[in-house]
């Protein structure tokens, strides 16, 4: 199953500096929906996020949760001009995840395949140039294969 498969909503967003926990809120805000409210996901993001760091490196964290309302899995790429700080760890791209609480497989699915996007050089690189969010959103709904010729 591919990242286009299993995202039920995906969308983009370039911001102005924030720092990590402005940042879950940000993610919270636009992750909700009628199924799981801000405030619940909003949770669930830090409660991932005290456990152990999501950040990667190469200035990129991968924040999600799991909420017990979801249907489908949510996620939300922001790309912040100024980097956070991510408990010492410098990030400017955070891809934002909200799975359903069933999801297992999916949802290691779903890490494994933003691992191996944002572990592409090339991939963070046009990232970073893009002109905007719907140019993002372009960059990462496209095939990996793709995504690592562009």
């Amino acid at each position: 199953m591919s990242l286009t498969d299993l995202m039920a909503a995906v969308r983009t967003e370039v911001r102005a500096a924030a720092d990590r926990d402005t940042l879950l809120q940000i993610a919270a805000e636009r992750l909700a929906c009628r199924q799981c409210g801000q405030a619940e996901l909003l949770a669930s993001l830090r409660e991932r996020e005290a456990l152990c760091s999501t950040a990667l490196g190469h200035g990129i964290a991968i924040p999600h949760g799991r909420a017990p309302g979801l249907e489908q899995p949510r996620g939300i790429l922001i790309r912040l001009q100024t980097p956070a700080d991510f408990n010492g760890e410098p990030v400017d791209l955070a891809f934002a995840m909200a799975v359903p609480s069933h999801y297992t497989h999916e949802h290691l699915a779903l890490l494994a395949e933003l691992v191996e996007r944002f572990n592409d050089e090339a991939f963070r690189q046009a990232l970073r140039r893009a002109p905007d969010a719907d140019a993002l959103l372009a960059l990462l709904l496209r095939p990996h294969a793709q995504a690592q010729a562009a």
